[in-house]
């Protein structure tokens, strides 16, 4: 059944629709080098570096400006950390805020002072994030029949195949990201976009009333500078 995407719900990065084209760089960049410091024998950090470097070549971002964030990951400049908060916007609605920063006590204030100014309230790890489960996520263009590709799809070993507007989301365990990524495209589906998710296990609807101010809350996380991805479980 189509329907709205869940994911461009729960996944609230403004993404290629970033008006601020250098701010979507910067984020992408540090995305990048943060990866690359934490990467070696670390498959997690080196599946984030793919996916990073992928995003990046989908955003048009220039190849030196891809090659410095990698320089800046290997050698001793900026040095950045991973850091996520959990908390409860407006509504109740659940959020994770995944960043990545030099300044860990300037970070964490500021999005402190982000989620109370928002109408909600920053909690302590684990507060939320045991409703959410860590996902591979891919978005791919339809083909004509949808159903056939679907069910394709299925037969190769996803766990969840659902049609939207945008296309056909699709959701794998995080380390299957990557060959899941592979045998489609050799099956001669469209990979639009792949990502590394936070994925709720059940939604919060928000009212009419309150889209605005949901909205608004999570718009202004996703605009911190040091923010790389927001989760939320809120449904609109």
């Amino acid at each position: 059944m189509s329907g709205h995407s869940h994911y461009a719900q729960i996944h609230r990065q403004k993404g290629l629709n970033d008006a601020k084209k250098g701010n979507l760089f910067s984020k992408l960049a540090r995305a990048i080098s943060i990866a690359v410091k934490t990467g070696g024998s670390n498959p997690d950090a080196n599946l984030k570096l793919k996916v990073a470097i992928e995003k990046a070549h989908a955003a048009s971002m220039p190849k030196e400006n891809v090659e410095r964030a990698i320089a800046k990951g290997v050698g001793s400049g900026e040095e950045l950390i991973e850091v996520s908060y959990e908390g409860f916007g407006p509504g109740g609605i659940a959020v994770i805020v995944e960043a990545a920063t030099d300044n860990k006590n300037r970070t964490a204030q500021e999005i402190k002072n982000l989620f109370e100014r928002g109408g909600g309230n920053l909690a302590g790890p684990g507060a939320v994030s045991f409703n959410f489960d860590p996902k591979g996520y891919l978005l791919v263009e339809k083909q004509t029949d949808v159903e056939t590709q679907m069910l394709s799809m299925i037969d190769m070993g996803v766990e969840d195949v659902t049609e939207v507007e945008e296309g056909v989301e699709v959701y794998t365990e995080p380390n299957k990201l990557s060959e899941t990524r592979k045998k489609f495209e050799e099956a001669g589906f469209n990979v639009k976009e792949t990502e590394l998710v936070m994925k709720p296990k059940s939604l919060i609807k928000v009212g009419v009333d309150a889209v605005s101010r949901v909205e608004n809350f999570l718009d202004s996380l996703d605009g911190h500078d040091d923010v790389q991805k927001v989760f939320t479980n809120a449904d609109f």
